[in-house]
């Protein structure tokens, strides 16, 4: 029988930084030992676990995690979904629990990926001038070399670009504007990679990587990990009061990948799978985006957040340059997002991102985010997206049981 409501009664997230002297377990293991301690459980209350990672999807993660917390024999997933993966493997627990198999569900996400460099770069095998049919669609032709690029600092270049030429608005000074929010926003939390402000001149006069992003308008390569303990309704109502006063309530939980269009199966389109998920999401938990009070969106890159304001319905279609404009984004603003400094600073270990950023709203909603608390906030929406493609929108909400 699918249970009434699914709950967050406990997360944590670790520092992303560079951790030298930690493997993927001793992270994996911190994040879920946090979100445990946090719950107020042990793990013999847990009745599944998935793991999110994505760079060693193939090692059983889930397994060599349980081996450090606890082996109670319970069945364990291991996720991997581009940068959803993070997101993926929290729906998984989520969607077990709504199953009624568990009322207990764990999900963790981690990722190594300080040094890694520029992720998707590697050496291409030389070609023809002339194009042959080929592949598994026999008509498929890779971008890269032909039609701009499939790094993905240059696909989302790309994306920002074609915003401008369906739009107007936007130039070089904008986008950095963006990542300018971002950075000062960094400054009060202490779990970022970087906790920097730059200033606009530094960071349009930084190294540029694919025009218009530089490098500081570029998502970071950093380790971490964050996990969440996720709880029926009907058995958190049987906690105490103060798991019951901490608990967030999951109004949303939406996975979405590309629908057949013109084109799709050779440029990536990250607008309407995004705006699919958020039509979704503000269905299932009846919100509105006016009733948003933070949103953490997936900024690999500041051409990115631009557009993700457009496709999450922050502002009316095609209005994202006047929105930012107007001051709505900034943590003082009618609807902060990136409050906790986005990817471009708290950094962006792959596997991990999807629960770090339901980590921050749900942090907010607890009204125990410190220094960059959001006064007053109820309501939140985390945002990822993964080429290849996925996208997962989750809604928070403060709600007593």
């Amino acid at each position: 029988m699918s249970v009434d409501s699914v709950w967050i009664l406990g997360i944590h997230m670790t520092k992303f930084a560079k951790h030298k002297d930690k493997d993927l377990v001793d992270l994996a293991s911190e994040a879920a030992q946090g979100a445990l301690a946090d719950a107020g459980v042990t793990m013999d209350r847990i009745g599944v676990l998935a793991s999110g990672n994505l760079m060693y999807a193939q090692t059983g993660l889930g397994q060599q995690l349980q081996k450090q917390i606890g082996q109670t024999g319970i069945p364990v997933y291991n996720v991997s979904n581009a940068c959803a993966t993070g997101a993926t493997a929290l729906r998984t627990a989520i969607m077990a629990i709504k199953a009624g198999e568990c009322d207990f569900g764990l999900a963790v996400g981690v990722e190594k990926l300080s040094g890694a460099g520029l992720l998707g770069v590697s050496a291409k095998p030389p070609r023809a001038e002339t194009w042959t049919r080929s592949g598994r669609f026999g008509a498929i032709e890779p971008l890269d070399g032909r039609i701009g690029t499939d790094t993905m600092p240059g696909v989302f270049a790309q994306i920002g670009l074609e915003y401008e030429h369906k739009y107007g608005g936007t130039d070089f000074e904008l986008f950095a504007r963006i990542s300018e929010k971002n950075h000062a926003h960094s400054t009060l939390n202490p779990l970022a990679a970087y906790q920097k402000r730059l200033t606009l001149e530094q960071i349009m006069g930084d190294v540029m990587i694919a025009y218009p992003n530089t490098r500081p308008m570029c998502s970071a390569n950093t380790d971490g990990a964050a996990a969440a303990v996720v709880v029926s309704g009907e058995r958190l109502r049987t906690l105490s009061l103060e798991q019951r006063r901490r608990a967030i309530k999951i109004s949303a939980s939406v996975l979405t990948t590309d629908p057949y269009e013109e084109a799709c199966q050779i440029l990536p389109n990250v607008n309407t799978l995004t705006r699919n998920a958020a039509q979704t999401a503000y269905e299932q938990a009846g919100v509105a985006p006016d009733d948003l009070d933070l949103v953490e969106l997936h900024d690999c890159f500041a051409t990115a957040e631009l557009v993700h304001y457009d496709n999450l319905m922050l502002c009316e279609p095609g209005n994202a340059v006047d929105f930012f404009k107007s001051g709505a984004t900034w943590r003082d603003g009618r609807t902060p997002v990136n409050v906790s400094g986005g990817l471009e600073s708290k950094g962006h270990p792959i596997g991990a991102t999807g629960i770090a950023n339901i980590w921050e709203v749900a942090t907010h909603l607890r009204g125990e985010a410190g220094q960059r608390q959001i006064e007053g906030a109820t309501v939140g929406l985390a945002h990822v997206i993964g080429l290849g493609s996925a996208c997962g929108v989750h809604i928070l909400e403060k709600a007593g049981v």
